[in-house]
């Protein structure tokens, strides 16, 4: 059985939590570029060289949420590589939602292993990367040899469709889901006011939000903080004073998260969600597959998809028969690898150092 376990909350300063460092000599520093794929282009950021590491952001994020990782696993031998998914920042920008499939993100995510003239990677994934990264390495064995996923758990494609389950949720609302299903109605909530949507989205997802619950009631508390009110706006459940900066969310972080979408709008990064029925669709031969690379799960005592998606932890031993550990980080929030930075770094070298064809 793998090793699962809650990992307490450590302080950066800790010895027993020490961030990885550079070896002897200078790090090289992260290079921007952009890729061609299928569907247009990929920007991203690498660091370092050695085993290729391709990590993939959620929503609403970019390459700059692997911004504490990228030097922790070139400083560990790795060639660390952050995208920003297709819609975001520098990247593609199709019009048409059906562009947003997952089977797209699969495609883009060979190709830019392909462009950095590699024949195989190692897939990490956050929120929606998190599907995406584990849905490449199902469909793509061949060239993903194992698979991080971080806050949402690997659930194999199941018998009902998405937009029918997620509406037996919203703890009295409209789960935010399928809020973001219609085109331009999300986008007419947070465009007029980027900076402070995504501000509130941040911190009341975080471990900052304090949540009060048990982790028995946890999921359906976190349920209605993720849920709209008839005639309301998902921004009504933010709160009302943000508790900013944090120390893992400066001004200048939400300067450049809120630059990002000010530039490029937010509906690329939405269209992810208006293609989960079409997901469901297109993956039909995969129904209940799991995936057997090795692989790691992290998940944030307070996070949201952590505590909704329980029974998918629960069901690991069958749904990831390679995992090698699924650790809770005590008191933490959905942003895992942003809150908690040197956890996150020192289980994610720790497990890569693990995996045949480790870095030296």
């Amino acid at each position: 059985m793998p090793q699962s376990a809650k990992t307490p909350s450590t302080p950066p300063t800790s010895p027993a939590a020490p961030v990885p460092q550079p070896p002897a000599g200078p790090l090289p520093e992260a290079v921007h570029r952009t890729v061609e794929v299928p569907g247009g282009r990929i920007h991203l950021v690498e660091q370092g060289s050695g085993p290729l590491v391709l990590m993939v952001h959620g929503f609403p994020e970019s390459w700059y949420s692997w911004r504490h990782q990228l030097p922790a696993l070139a400083a560990a031998g790795y060639r660390a590589v952050a995208i920003d998914v297709r819609g975001y920042g520098r990247s593609s920008k199709p019009r048409d939602v059906a562009a947003y499939r997952m089977l797209a993100h699969v495609a883009d995510n060979v190709a830019v292993v392909r462009a950095l003239g590699e024949e195989t990677a190692i897939i990490v994934g956050h929120d929606w990367g998190s599907p995406i990264a584990a849905n490449t390495a199902l469909l793509r064995p061949d060239v993903f040899t194992a698979v991080a996923l971080l806050s949402v758990p690997y659930a194999p494609r199941g018998g009902i469709r998405p937009t029918e389950a997620f509406a037996r949720l919203g703890g009295g609302g409209e789960f935010y889901i399928n809020y973001f299903q219609e085109p331009g109605r999300a986008e007419a909530e947070i465009e007029p006011a980027v900076r402070d949507w995504i501000a509130g989205f941040y911190v009341v997802a975080s471990g900052d939000a304090k949540q009060d619950a048990t982790r028995s009631d946890a999921a359906q508390d976190h349920v209605g903080h993720f849920s709209v009110a008839p005639g309301g706006k998902l921004s009504d459940r933010f709160p009302e004073k943000l508790p900013l900066p944090l120390p893992w969310l400066t001004e200048a972080d939400l300067d450049f998260y809120a630059g990002e979408f000010e530039r490029t709008g937010l509906t690329g990064g939405l269209n992810r969600y208006r293609n989960i029925d079409r997901d469901w669709e297109d993956l039909a031969a995969w129904d209940g597959a799991p995936l057997r690379q090795p692989s790691l799960f992290i998940g944030g005592e307070h996070d949201a998809p952590t505590n909704w998606m329980a029974d998918a932890i629960k069901a690991f031993p069958h749904t990831l028969p390679g995992l090698s550990a699924s650790h809770i980080l005590d008191g933490c929030g959905h942003w895992v690898q942003q809150e908690r930075p040197e956890e996150v770094n020192r289980l994610l070298t720790d497990w890569l150092g693990s995996l045949p064809g480790a870095a030296a």
